[in-house]
C-alpha cells in the first residue's frame, strides 16, 4: 500500500450468505478440495491462500443488518456476486464442480479477456466462475 493509505488490508475475506450452512459447506468442500479452516454454527471459512471464503446463514446476517437493509432472503436465487476462481486444471475443476452438484450456467468458452471460463450457480444463486488462462500462441508477422 502507498504511504498515504488510511489503512492497510491485512487479509481479505468474502462471505456468501447461504440458506443452509451445512449444505453449502459440503458443496464448497468438494468444489475447493479442502476442509474448512473454521466451521461453527453461524460461520464456515475456507482458506484460499490469499483470502478466506466464508459461508454465513442468511438468518445470521439478517439479525445484524435489518431493518437498515433488506433481509438477504429477499434476493434468494438472484445472482448477487461472482466468485471467480482461476485454476491450473480447468477440466479437473469442472469435474469437481459437477461432482459437488453445481449447475452449469454457461459452458466452457474462450472469453475475450484472455481466460477460458465455465460459469456455475450454487443452490443460493451465487455465480461461480472457474477459469484458466488461454494459452497464447505465437503469431506470424
Amino acid at each position: 500500500m502507498g504511504r498515504n493509505a488510511i489503512f492497510e488490508v491485512m487479509q481479505a475475506g468474502f462471505i456468501l450468505y447461504v440458506q443452509d450452512q451445512h449444505r453449502s459447506r459440503d458443496l464448497y468442500r468438494v468444489l475447493l478440495d479442502r476442509e474448512p479452516m473454521h466451521d461453527v454454527p453461524g460461520m464456515t471459512e475456507f482458506d484460499l491462500g490469499s483470502c478466506k471464503l466464508g459461508l454465513m446463514p442468511a438468518s445470521g446476517i439478517a439479525r445484524i443488518i435489518t431493518p437498515a437493509l433488506p433481509h438477504p432472503d429477499a434476493g434468494h436465487g438472484v445472482p448477487r456476486c461472482e466468485l471467480y476462481l482461476r485454476v491450473d486444471d480447468l477440466d479437473a475443476a469442472i469435474a469437481r464442480a459437477v461432482q459437488a452438484g453445481l449447475s452449469v450456467v454457461s459452458p466452457a468458452a474462450d472469453r475475450d479477456w484472455g481466460d477460458r471460463v465455465t460459469y456455475f450457480a450454487d443452490p443460493d444463486g451465487h455465480v461461480i466462475a472457474l477459469a484458466a488462462p488461454l494459452r497464447s500462441t505465437p503469431t506470424d508477422h
